[in-house]
């Protein structure tokens, strides 16, 4: 049965701590030295300002009752995240417990440098916890060298976004649907567009990456660049077409804070890009659209449709923590599946099959919202960008054939070049790796 922690009293949930323990999946032997901290020391949470991590803080108070121990939690932007763990962990800092990282984009570089404590006995041997229950996906990406190293908290897929009262007889399926139907609704004379997406150099490769598997691509394929591959120049021809031909000027600086609002005030018909950002086009404060908003999966290419799906959060514990078992009891508690089904109620997308499952925490999301979400949750690809120690690095070199395609120009050259960079960048990632 899982448990309620809404309902689980403070002298329950200290008896399921000890028997953890006792079952031999305590943490103890992760804690840096200087003796057992004291009960007055708080359990620091370094996070992004987040919408996952405002709402949790809502209820920390009620982990505070539970466990018998004040919580700290800093809220940071994800640059400033990202610069405080650096700092903090190369120098084995002990004032930082749980971690708030993207797997996507640390949890390789951190495993490497020895910075996550190991959760796998932690989950494996904790059938009240349900592992998994968690998303097959976001199980994967959990995992480095065999070793669950993180628990996901909020998930992410693509979501096509379009202008229902603009389009007859549905959402497109299709890309070809989808490049047809933005070509036809472009009146560029008049400030409106096909379609608006990001165009950044590294920051569109996450949108990019379902068009790359949707046409048969993929970063690497045993290891080795395949962004010159037939299938990747494709990928970078349609996506670069699509914004050239029906998009707005300048896309090519656009990152999601410059092409949302395009969409949100009206200006364009179809729109991709998370679906965690969807109620921006529901708030009246900054939406013209909110009543003529739909939602539909991402469309299929030959490949199929196969959008990522990602866990774009996920918690950890820092190797240096000296609160390493209390570390893992506030995981245990923030991510369990009363606590993802109470936020997911709240319009957070969870990553536990048992909150999508429901259809009472379902209900907060617009239906067709939910039923796009839950087709890519059962058919998405696990990673949404090149899996390497130096994500940006390696981003960005993947941009560079896609701003080429998006200016109209040849594309295979361009690739070509970049496939070469990107081949000699995957060697010298792989010696850092093994190094």
């Amino acid at each position: 049965m899982p448990i309620d922690s809404h309902h689980l009293s403070r002298r329950s949930f200290v008896q399921l701590a000890a028997g953890a323990a006792l079952g031999g999946t305590a943490l103890g032997g992760c804690a840096a030295g200087g003796g057992r901290p004291s009960r007055d020391t708080p359990l620091r949470i370094l996070a992004c300002n987040h919408v996952w991590s405002q709402a949790i803080s809502k209820h920390l108070a009620e982990f505070e009752e539970l466990a018998g121990r004040r919580v700290s939690m800093s809220l940071l932007t994800a640059d400033q995240l990202a610069n405080s763990f650096n700092v903090k962990l190369n120098a084995s800092a002990t004032d930082v417990d749980v971690m708030m990282l993207r797997a996507l984009q640390e949890q390789l570089l951190f495993a490497h440098n020895g910075w996550l404590a190991d959760l796998t006995d932690l989950v494996s041997g904790d059938a009240a916890f349900g592992w998994n229950d968690f998303l097959p996906a976001s199980r994967e990406r959990s995992v480095t060298t065999r070793k669950v190293l993180t628990v996901p908290v909020v998930t992410e897929r693509p979501v096509l976004y379009y202008r229902k009262d603009l389009v007859e007889g549905g959402a497109p399926k299709t890309l070809d649907d989808l490049m047809a139907l933005s070509q036809q609704l472009a009146r560029p004379r008049e400030n409106f567009f096909g379609f608006v997406g990001r165009g950044q150099r590294s920051g569109a490769v996450t949108q990019w990456s379902s068009f790359l598997y949707s046409l048969g691509g993929d970063f690497t394929v045993q290891g080795r660049s395949a962004i010159a591959r037939p299938e990747a120049i494709r990928a970078y021809e349609f996506y670069g077409r699509l914004l050239d031909r029906t998009g707005p000027p300048g896309v090519t600086n656009m990152t999601l804070e410059q092409a949302m609002p395009i969409f949100a005030q009206g200006k364009a018909a179809f729109y991709v890009d998370a679906d965690a950002i969807y109620t921006n086009f529901l708030d009246p404060k900054i939406s013209t659209v909110r009543d003529t908003v739909a939602f539909a999966p991402f469309p299929a290419g030959p490949a199929g449709s196969r959008p990522y799906n990602i866990p774009s959060w996920s918690l950890g514990i820092s190797e240096f923590s000296r609160l390493p078992d209390e570390s893992w009891q506030f995981i245990r508690w923030a991510t369990s599946q009363d606590m993802v089904k109470r936020l997911q109620a709240d319009g957070i997308p969870g990553a536990r099959q048992s909150a999508w499952s429901d259809r009472a925490t379902l209900a907060a999301f617009p239906p067709d919202l939910a039923t796009a979400m839950q087709t890519s949750s059962r058919i998405g690809v696990s990673i949404d960008r090149p899996d390497v120690l130096q994500v940006g690095r390696a981003r960005d070199i993947i941009g560079r054939p896609l701003v080429a395609a998006i200016l109209g120009e040849p594309v295979a050259p361009v690739a070509r070049e970049a496939d070469a960079e990107f081949a000699d960048f995957l060697v010298r990632d792989n010696r850092h790796r093994e190094g």
